[in-house]
């Protein structure tokens, strides 16, 4: 310590032991008493200029900060600002800082006067000072810088705050109409710190001075200074902060979670594009022939790709349980002994039961033939189930839908939205809404729920966007387009003889369920139905007499337009 300070103890010393104990029971002194003068004679803080205020070798800013309470309770700061040449700097003080976890501290600044190299903007919640190479000046007033607290006051400032470059070095002074200014704190650093300042105290004339190196950009250099109680009019204003908006408040960590939200939405957003561009796709790709006769010697027999059946193709193709689907399923059970179907005169059909249900049958087959002929019930006509009043189809759709989901052709059922992933959305935004609430009456950051949540609902979304037609599923849709080809070309002359009845009757539930009766019907027409030695077709009757199914493909799709109607009303009655 230089002589100076130690002759300042000196001195008050002597000034205690004269004021006797009253002055000892005050607290430590922070310096000797002046006299309690006029504001106008209270002397004001110098600025710090010529070379102490020059930027080392000329590379960085410098800045002198004065502070002075008046008798107002205002606080007028002057500060002094050095540029180097051809820089910028840019100052932004905050009108409003957190004081609490529930409250801000709320300032007001006015008369703004600026001298030199500096510009000076007032908005609604910062004082924006924008100083060019040279040196700037710049004065205004504070409003709310002194609160009472614990009996006594406490001025409070940010002596710097918001810079956008370095400060090489920032100095500042601070004078009150009374001396005994104790505590003095000063904290550097980012908002939040608790770094103390380089240097902060109270000379001998009762000046508060500090000083700060290497302020970085945006770190606050924070002054609180004790007063006397009463010293000057408290000025302070605190403005109470909702628990929402502080739980809510985007900070650095809630940025991260929506930066990594945007990131997952962007992922998801093009995951989703790229499915629903190949599910599209595969109705319309071309993929060549597909294999549906296969030969075994000099025998030929019919296997659909995938083993798909009838009832299968339409909903694998278009999604949805049409009326052609079930009227498909109905002759193609009839064609695999299931079911007997036969012309009847009225212009009727009879349906009746040749075999009974079996392990064989998927449970949507299962489902058309118990629909069809209940228990207790060996055949019925068509014309006496529109009498009844149609038929119940729900339970047959249900099936439908959760066979080819079983089949692994969709990842969920094609009616509803609802799947896997539906849930995990649900989860995850059960989740998030949790996380949130936990949040907010405990550490805040709630934002972070917020974010967890909405991925949430960004997956739920994606679950209805996404198509449920799975990598499988959109192969047999190629492949049913090539069966569909197949159906187009095939001639009765290329396969044997012995087998034409049967490739015929197999097919015909596929031409069904894709609508080229038409065209199978005539390319079959001159098969000779008795070839195989039993009249007529093995699963249709009325016909055994004719010699080819030239009057069955006139006479058969009328049986279709019947079953389809019955089916029609009977669907619209179950809704």
């Amino acid at each position: 310590m230089s002589r100076k300070w130690t002759a300042a103890a000196v001195a008050v010393g002597a000034v205690l032991a004269v004021a006797g104990p009253a002055a000892a029971q005050s607290g430590p002194s922070a310096g000797p008493v002046l006299p309690n003068l006029p504001a106008d004679q209270v002397k004001k803080p110098e600025l710090l200029g010529g070379t102490d205020l020059q930027p080392p070798d000329g590379a960085t800013a410098t800045a002198d900060v004065a502070l002075k309470v008046r008798r107002d309770g205002s606080l007028e700061v002057t500060e002094k600002v050095t540029v180097p040449g051809g820089k910028q700097l840019v100052s932004r003080v905050p009108l409003k800082v957190p004081a609490s976890d529930d409250q801000d501290r709320v300032y007001a600044i006015r008369d703004v006067k600026t001298e030199g190299a500096v510009t000076g903007q007032l908005t609604g919640d910062q004082l924006v000072l924008t100083f060019s190479a040279g040196t700037g000046n710049v004065t205004y007033l504070v409003d709310g810088a002194v609160a009472d607290q614990g009996g006594r006051q406490q001025a409070r400032w940010q002596v710097a705050s918001g810079f956008d470059i370095p400060l090489g070095k920032l100095t500042a002074s601070f004078l009150a109409p009374s001396p005994e200014l104790f505590p003095v704190d000063c904290f550097a650093g980012p908002v939040g710190s608790s770094r103390r300042c380089t240097l902060a105290e109270l000379d001998h004339t009762g000046v508060v001075r500090l000083e700060q190196n290497d302020v970085q950009p945006g770190d606050r250099v924070d002054l609180l200074v004790g007063l006397p109680a009463n010293t000057v009019p408290a000025t302070a204003e605190f403005a109470d902060v909702g628990l929402f908006a502080t739980a809510f408040a985007l900070t650095p960590l809630t940025g991260i979670g929506f930066a990594l939200l945007f990131l997952f939405l962007v992922a998801g957003g093009l995951f989703v594009w790229r499915r629903r561009r190949a599910d599209a796709g595969a109705l319309t790709a071309a993929t060549g022939p597909v294999e549906v006769l296969l030969r075994d010697g000099d025998r030929v027999f019919f296997a659909s790709p995938d083993g798909v059946l009838p009832g299968q193709v339409g909903t694998v193709v278009d999604e949805t349980v049409d009326v052609v689907d079930i009227s498909a399923t109905v002759v193609d059970l009839a064609v695999r002994n299931y079911l007997w179907l036969a012309e009847v005169p009225g212009h009727d059909w009879q349906l009746a039961r040749r075999n009974p249900p079996d392990e064989h049958l998927h449970d949507f087959e299962r489902a058309v033939c118990e629909t069809l002929l209940p228990a207790g019930t060996d055949a019925v006509l068509v014309s006496q189930l529109r009498a009844r009043g149609g038929l119940d189809l729900r339970r047959i759709s249900d099936a439908m839908y959760a066979d080819v989901v079983t089949k692994r052709w969709f990842s969920r059922r094609p009616d509803t939205a609802r799947g896997r992933l539906t849930w995990l959305g649900a989860g995850i935004f059960a989740l998030g809404a949790v996380a949130t609430a936990v949040l907010t009456f405990t550490v805040g950051e709630a934002l972070l729920g917020v974010a967890v949540a909405l991925a949430g609902l960004a997956v739920a979304a994606a679950a209805v966007l996404l198509p449920s037609r799975t990598a499988r599923g959109r192969a047999l849709v190629g492949q049913v387009r090539g069966l569909l080809g197949y159906l187009h070309t095939a001639k009765a002359e290329d396969i044997p003889p012995a087998d034409r009845e049967l490739v015929f009757s197999r097919s015909l539930p596929y031409a069904v369920v894709l609508g080229d009766t038409e065209r199978w019907l005539g390319a079959f027409a001159s098969l000779n139905p008795a070839s195989d030695g039993s009249a007529g077709l093995y699963w249709y009757g009325g016909m055994e007499s004719d010699p080819d199914l030239r009057r069955f493909g006139a006479h058969f799709p009328s049986f279709l337009t019947a079953l389809d109607g019955l089916l029609t009303e009977s669907g619209r009655a179950t809704r």
